[in-house]
C-alpha cells in the first residue's frame, strides 16, 4: 500500500479486537491459560487503556500453535517460546534478504546503465588497436655450396 494512506479503521489479521472471553472461545483455551501465556510471553496482546487485553486474529492463530505444539507435539512452554522466537528471527531474516536481494538487484541494475552510457560515450573515429599475432615460423638459410 504504498503511496497510499490505510484506513484506520480497516481491520487486519494485526487488529487487535477480541477481548480475552471471545479469544478463549475461539482459541478453545480457557481465560487463565490465556493470561498465563501472556505473563510467559509467548502471546503478548495489545492492551487498552484500562489495560485490557486484546487479541488479535494472529494472536488467536498463534494461541492455537501453542496449544497444538503443547498438546500433540508434547512441547513444554519454555520450547515453545524458543520455537515462537526463532521463527520470529526467521521470519525478519527473511524480510532482511529480500530488501537486500532488492537493493542488490536495484545496484546491478543501475550499474548495466552506467556501463552501457559509458560504451556509448566511446569516440568512433579512432582505429581499434588489435594486437598482431607473430608468426611462429622458423626459417634456417643455407647458402649454396660454392657460393
Amino acid at each position: 500500500m504504498e503511496g497510499r494512506r490505510r484506513n484506520p479503521y480497516e481491520l487486519t489479521d494485526e487488529s487487535p479486537v477480541y477481548v480475552i472471553s471471545v479469544a478463549a472461545q475461539l482459541s478453545g483455551l480457557h481465560p487463565q491459560t490465556l493470561r498465563q501465556y501472556d505473563r510467559l510471553g509467548l502471546v503478548s496482546p495489545d492492551r487498552t487503556a484500562g489495560r485490557g487485553r486484546r487479541y488479535s486474529a494472529r494472536d488467536i492463530e498463534l494461541l492455537r500453535q501453542v496449544q497444538q505444539l503443547s498438546q500433540d507435539e508434547g512441547i513444554n512452554l519454555a520450547g515453545i517460546k524458543r520455537i515462537i522466537e526463532l521463527e520470529n528471527q526467521v521470519a525478519a531474516l527473511q524480510s532482511r534478504i529480500a530488501e537486500l536481494t532488492a537493493a542488490v538487484d536495484g545496484a546491478a541494475a543501475a550499474m548495466r546503465q552506467r556501463e552501457a552510457q559509458v560504451h556509448a560515450s566511446y569516440r568512433r573515429d579512432l582505429v581499434p588497436y588489435q594486437d598482431v599475432q607473430q608468426a611462429s615460423a622458423l626459417v634456417v638459410w643455407r647458402p649454396k655450396r660454392g657460393e
